[in-house]
């Protein structure tokens, strides 16, 4: 390390007994926006069917909004972020093993900033060009989760990796709970569905400039951070952990079957939370007959019940050791995979007359979802050690195919939004695959590092003099 190199990583912030956790922090808010952006659609499309500036003459004579999507024309527009994130996994995953995230993660938040900032012109004007919107807002997606497995690898000391993972990937149920509530308050107000695109945008911005100023690729140079938090963050830790120059064994990796269940668990977990997030304003207000407002407070309250449930099987998974590993594994997995399979099948079963039974088992079904942090997350991280981040990169590529696989399990199975019979059908689906997934984990899942990880024993580094003379 050049001391060019290490001044070229000094920030704006003095020195702190725990930046680790401002940068975990700051990366959660970035991922927020980039999610929320092409999640505000989902809450939007209530509203927007109702807008009739520019509505055109229907078959029948009546004015028709343009804005009112069919259900074909809904499951396109979820799909084409399905593709973007398909198009973008690959270079993005690339640009992160050759450039690091400081740069390329900050580029995919412009890219997404500015594609949400458009989707309203996009939405009146053309069809096509909002498809267009929602494939570049996919393709910035791409660069969430990988960005997770950087972090998790290069910041996060080996006894609070699942602390790590459980913060960075609530995101997401964070993201629905503002997104919801922003974009359900802006529908209901004078201002409009329109301005809920315009307020994440700017909310975006200042998260975006917070990581440019705060993150570092090389927290071993990085003048914020003690001598004492360097050293427990290398501690266990080997080269390959912070190199920036990594062959990576796509292959060996591919075919271990550990990371293969892993990433089946992961598919068939997200493609739930995909469906809870993109489906349940819809099945809430149109079969239940929630009012919006309250559709908008339910998903809330179900999102943020979940964090207790996050952060103690995370708690659990690093810090009791009494307990083996691999069991801890698999017990949460069976939390989070299997019972959450039989709940959320019987959700599709609850009268509207029973609507507040609905509410009360959604809320189950996230809390008991979020344990997956201590499941198949770690299952994934002891197998790949050092390649972590690749693995989780991995589980962002379950989750674009997830993004396309769940509408069309609700395109095959729901033409009539209003008839739960239906509905059930599609719960019954998603049920039955994940119970299949967790099943597999008993089978497959071990918590011994694979063979491609055992290139040199874990070290301890020697400390930067740059750094010492900073304490």
């Amino acid at each position: 390390m050049t001391q060019s190199s290490i001044h070229s990583e000094k920030m704006c912030l003095p020195k702190l007994p725990y930046y680790r956790f401002i940068v975990m922090m700051v990366a959660f808010f970035c991922l927020m926006s980039i999610f929320s952006n092409y999640t505000i659609m989902n809450f939007a499309f209530i509203c927007m069917k109702n807008d009739m500036q520019g509505a055109v003459q229907g078959a029948n004579g009546t004015l028709q909004s343009i804005y009112d999507y069919t259900s074909t024309g809904k499951a396109q527009l979820i799909w084409a972020v399905a593709i973007g994130t398909i198009i973008g996994t690959v270079p993005y995953n690339w640009m992160y093993v050759k450039y690091g995230a400081k740069n390329v993660f900050l580029s995919a938040g412009i890219i997404s900033l500015v594609a949400t900032s458009c989707t309203p012109f996009a939405a009146g004007n053309s069809y096509w060009l909002l498809l267009a919107i929602r494939l570049i807002q996919g393709i910035a997606y791409a660069a969430d989760f990988a960005v997770i497995g950087i972090i998790c690898v290069k910041w996060a000391p080996h006894d609070e990796v699942a602390f790590f993972v459980s913060v960075l990937t609530v995101f997401s149920p964070f993201a629905t709970v503002i997104t919801t509530a922003v974009t359900g308050f802006l529908c209901t107000s004078s201002l409009g569905w329109r301005f809920s695109f315009y307020v994440h945008s700017i909310a975006g911005a200042l998260c975006f400039v917070l990581w440019y100023f705060v993150y570092s690729d090389d927290p071993l140079s990085h003048s914020s951070v003690t001598s004492r938090e360097l050293a427990n963050i290398q501690k266990g830790k080997s080269a390959a952990h912070f190199s920036k120059r990594r062959e990576i064994p796509y292959l060996k990796m591919i075919t271990n079957s550990a990371l293969a269940c892993t990433w089946f668990n992961a598919f068939m977990d997200l493609s739930m939370s995909i469906m809870i997030i993109t489906y349940s304003p819809i099945y809430f207000h149109t079969v239940l007959e929630f009012p919006i407002e309250q559709t908008a407070f339910i998903i809330g309250i179900t999102n943020f019940a979940q964090l207790p449930f996050k952060f103690g099987a995370a708690f659990i998974s690093d810090r009791i050791t009494s307990i083996n590993p691999k069991a801890k594994m698999l017990i949460f997995n069976t939390i989070s995979c299997g019972i959450v399979s039989i709940l959320f099948g019987g959700l599709g079963f609850i009268s509207k007359d029973q609507k507040w039974v609905a509410m009360f088992l959604l809320i189950a079904v996230n809390c008991l979802m979020s344990t997956n942090c201590a499941g198949f997350y770690q299952c994934g991280r002891h197998v790949s050690q050092q390649f972590a981040d690749v693995v989780i990169a991995a589980i962002q590529f379950c989750k674009c195919l997830a993004l396309f696989f769940v509408p069309a399990i609700v395109a095959a199975t729901v033409t009539d939004e209003s008839d739960r019979g239906q509905w059930s059908h599609a719960f019954l689906v998603m049920s039955g695959l994940l119970l299949v997934a967790n099943f597999s984990a008993y089978f497959f899942f071990t918590d011994q590092p694979a063979d491609f990880t055992k290139c040199e024993e874990p070290h301890e580094f020697p400390l930067k003099k740059s750094i010492e003379a900073h304490d």
